[in-house]
């Protein structure tokens, strides 16, 4: 397989992967979605040792496909050197505390790189509440999602090397017995 036919796969697989989440946790136009990256797991490696510009760039343009054409907001997460800080579009999180960082390969990881380097207007924060996410190569995301994550299972559950796990959130269920609940939140 050639270098080019390589990073066509994974744009394939990152979009593949986007597609499916969003069916299946029912996004909605204006949510939010974080995805967190190691291009180092992608590849083969251990994760933060070997970073590939040209692979975050890919999943990048994989995923912002998918969300942008359904109003989606992309929010990736940088590596622990940036204590996982969010990269996304000022008009996703308008109300947010700005942080002055810009991610690089090394330090926030090739992935929010590409995303800083390609937005029209990136911002970056140290908290969101995302409504669902993608964990590519075991970066744990956990942290920036709402309070209750619902594992979804995906066909495509690799994009290169790296192993990749979604989420959806939803809302609490709170009361006792008697409590009715609205089956389009769940």
């Amino acid at each position: 397989m050639t270098e080019l036919e390589y990073l066509e796969q994974i744009r394939a697989q990152a979009a593949a992967a986007t597609e499916e989440l969003v069916a299946k946790a029912n996004l909605r136009r204006g949510q939010i979605v974080v995805v967190g990256c190691s291009t180092s797991a992608v590849s083969g490696s251990r994760i933060g040792s070997a970073p590939a510009p040209e692979v975050g760039q890919v999943i990048f343009e994989g995923i912002r496909y998918v969300l942008y054409a359904k109003g989606i907001y992309l929010a990736a997460q940088c590596c622990e050197h940036l204590n996982r800080a969010i990269i996304t579009e000022a008009k996703a999180v308008p109300e947010a505390e700005i942080v002055n960082v810009v991610p690089q390969p090394k330090a926030g990881g090739s992935f929010a790189t590409a995303v800083y380097k390609s937005l029209p207007n990136p911002v970056a924060v140290e908290h969101i509440l995302a409504d669902a996410g993608l964990d590519i190569g075991g970066v744990l995301i956990g942290m920036h999602l709402r309070q209750v994550a619902v594992p979804v299972a995906l066909e495509q559950n690799t994009i290169g090397k790296a192993m990749v796990l979604a989420a959806r959130t939803r809302p609490k269920f709170i009361g006792g017995d008697r409590a009715v609940y609205d089956d389009a939140l769940r």
